[in-house]
Order: structure tokens, then C-alpha cells, then sequence
């Protein structure tokens, strides 16, 4: 299992902004590749992962979701299960969650009078 990058920086993103970000890897093996488990280091990283057999030279995306809610820096991590020799891999989300500069200039919804 190669991954194209193990850390995905975020950078400095809004409250609520995009949460998902996603890891394309492949099986690099000549196995099919399982991927039996993927965690978050806390309930706040929530990744996705494929449930059907990877085969060999084939790719596919781990899915991760982080609460874009939450203000402030973090660093995060998801451990993947697998059925390979080493059967871990650590993946990184890390970045910065800034709150809206002032939230009384967001204009209010203008009642879709835009749409022709």
C-alpha cells in the first residue's frame, strides 16, 4: 500500500468550511489489499475507507472528515488496519480552523432574488 502523501495540510481554513480531505493510495502488493480498520485519533477526525478488496496495481481513497466547527489548530491522526506484513499505516490531517473575522458582515440570505 503506497499512499501519494501521508499528511494533508489543511492550512487555514473557515468555520464550517470543507471538512473532507482524501488520501488516494495503491496497492502496490501482488495481494488483494484489505483495509480491516480505520480510526481517528478522537471523535472530531472521521474517515471513511473502502470495504471491498483493493487489487493489485489498483487505487482507491481513504475519505477523511475533520469538525470544521471546532476553532483553533489541530493535528490529527487516523491509523489504518490492514492485511499487510505491517499492518499499520498513520495518516496526518493537520491545519487551523479561523473563526469568521466579524460575523455581522455576512450578508443575509437575499430570499433567492438572484436566481433568473
Amino acid at each position: 500500500m503506497t499512499f501519494d502523501v501521508t499528511t494533508i495540510d489543511y492550512g487555514n481554513i473557515e468555520k464550517g468550511g470543507d471538512p473532507i480531505r482524501k488520501f488516494k493510495f495503491t496497492n502496490t502488493g501482488n495481494e488483494p489489499l484489505i483495509v480491516k480498520a480505520a480510526k481517528g485519533s478522537c471523535g472530531c477526525t472521521v474517515p471513511t475507507y473502502p470495504k471491498e478488496p483493493i487489487m493489485p496495481g489498483e487505487s482507491n481513497v481513504i475519505e477523511v472528515r475533520y469538525d470544521t466547527q471546532r476553532v483553533g489548530a489541530f493535528t490529527k491522526t487516523v491509523t489504518l488496519t490492514t492485511n499487510e506484513a505491517s499492518d499499520t499505516h498513520t495518516l496526518t490531517i493537520k491545519g487551523e480552523v479561523k473563526a469568521p473575522a466579524n460575523q455581522e458582515s455576512v450578508p443575509a440570505s437575499n430570499g433567492g432574488l438572484n436566481h433568473n
